[in-house]
């Protein structure tokens, strides 16, 4: 049954892998097997240097995602410098928190950057390549308010919404070439994204009184669910939204 999630072979490259939900998703990535990159605004020399004690390659790439690039020259750079990018997993992310009719612009350039813009020419450039060798996974991480509003996060809950649309979109067009496109639900999880509900007591309690499993996630909840979807053998899965919430959309 292991060989099902044997990734042996296999090059990632994850967004936002400095510390968080993106480190342990590599960190998931290369226990299996995985060389990896890290892509992030900032070195992570945690990341390599858990990644390179598991055995595995690292390279790091800085990339400011809130700033247009050309991701077709990074990738091709990437894959003739490092390794063929056969697993992506979207899942750089930034918040700007304010009441609605404060929003700033900026603000919501700033998330939607990151959210909409960056991650679909990413995977866009990324899955020239993939369709070129028949295989592929992209894993975008969208989040709870991909089904819900939110409060005070307008920007964030347009951006992870959007993440649901582009990975049914993507997974539509790029099935019958070989590469599945899936998104992983995180509920809430105790990242720095969360800082600072988790440092007010009263959104605190609300929060955990609303979780069934009645705790905050942690980053290494989502690893089952992300090495399921970057497995070979999940083929047949495509188009899909999996929550990992502790419960929070049964409710």
């Amino acid at each position: 049954m292991a060989n099902h999630f044997d990734l042996t072979g296999k090059g990632a490259l994850v967004t936002g892998a400095r510390t968080g939900l993106g480190q342990a998703i590599a960190l998931t990535l290369a226990e299996a097997g995985a060389d990896i990159i890290g892509l992030g605004s900032s070195p992570m020399p945690d990341t390599e240097a858990a990644v390179r004690a598991l055995g595995r390659r690292f390279i790091g790439v800085e990339q400011d995602l809130t700033q247009p690039a050309d991701f077709a020259v990074l990738v091709a750079r990437l894959e003739r410098e490092a390794f063929p990018i056969d697993i992506l997993v979207n899942n750089a992310g930034n918040v700007r928190r304010a009441n609605l009719l404060e929003f700033s612009e900026a603000d919501w350039d700033a998330v939607t950057a990151v959210h909409q813009r960056s991650l679909f020419f990413l995977s866009q450039a990324v899955a020239r390549s993939m369709v070129a060798r028949g295989f592929g996974r992209i894993i975008n991480i969208a989040s709870l308010l991909s089904f819900q509003g939110g409060i005070r996060v307008p920007a964030y809950t347009a951006a992870k919404h959007a993440v649901a649309g582009i990975t049914k979109a993507m997974a539509n067009e790029l099935a019958p070439l070989g590469v599945t496109v899936n998104a992983i639900a995180p509920g809430y999880m105790e990242t720095d994204n969360t800082a600072a509900l988790r440092a007010d007591p009263q959104r605190q309690r609300q929060i955990l009184e609303r979780i069934p499993l009645g705790r905050w996630g942690v980053p290494e909840d989502l690893a089952t669910a992300v090495l399921f979807l970057a497995a070979p053998a999940s083929g047949y899965v495509t188009g899909t939204i999996i929550p990992v919430d502790g419960g929070w959309l049964a409710r």
